[in-house]
């Protein structure tokens, strides 16, 4: 079985449109990637972009989309990041919450150690999952 995670911020677009492409990278189709905020912006935050490129990983076509009850429901996993309570809780779920700084208005240098940070967390949610990452 495939597990499924869903990464929520306010904006979905920087810290969870990160981590969905840190977890898509490192773990191909054998983990469902699902990212949305309580709050969507227009745009996935162009610094963000540009900070997950110089690491080979193409986050330019996402969108901010809005966090549905749906997703939540369908994920196995709910990893938050600031969301406070316009996150819908469901019993049976797993929830973590990852304390990150938020990058909204930050220039690409100061993203760089927030996507740092993404990816260690995501390589250690692979390892708890027991999904093995060829990158």
């Amino acid at each position: 079985m495939t597990p499924s995670v869903l990464f929520v911020c306010v904006h979905n677009a920087g810290r969870s449109q990160m981590a969905a492409g840190w977890l898509r990278h490192l773990a191909g189709d054998r983990v469902e990637v699902r990212s949305a905020g309580s709050l969507p912006g227009d745009q996935v935050n162009p610094a963000a972009v540009e900070a997950m490129a110089e690491v080979g990983i193409d986050i330019s076509d996402q969108r901010p989309k809005v966090l549905t009850t749906d997703a939540v429901e369908a994920s196995d996993v709910v990893i938050t990041m600031g969301c406070g309570d316009a996150c819908p809780i469901f019993p049976g779920k797993r929830y973590l919450d990852w304390h990150l700084e938020d990058p909204a208005g930050k220039g690409v240098d100061s993203v760089r150690p927030i996507r740092d940070d993404i990816e260690g967390r995501i390589r250690g949610l692979l390892a708890e999952l027991g999904v093995s990452s060829p990158a």
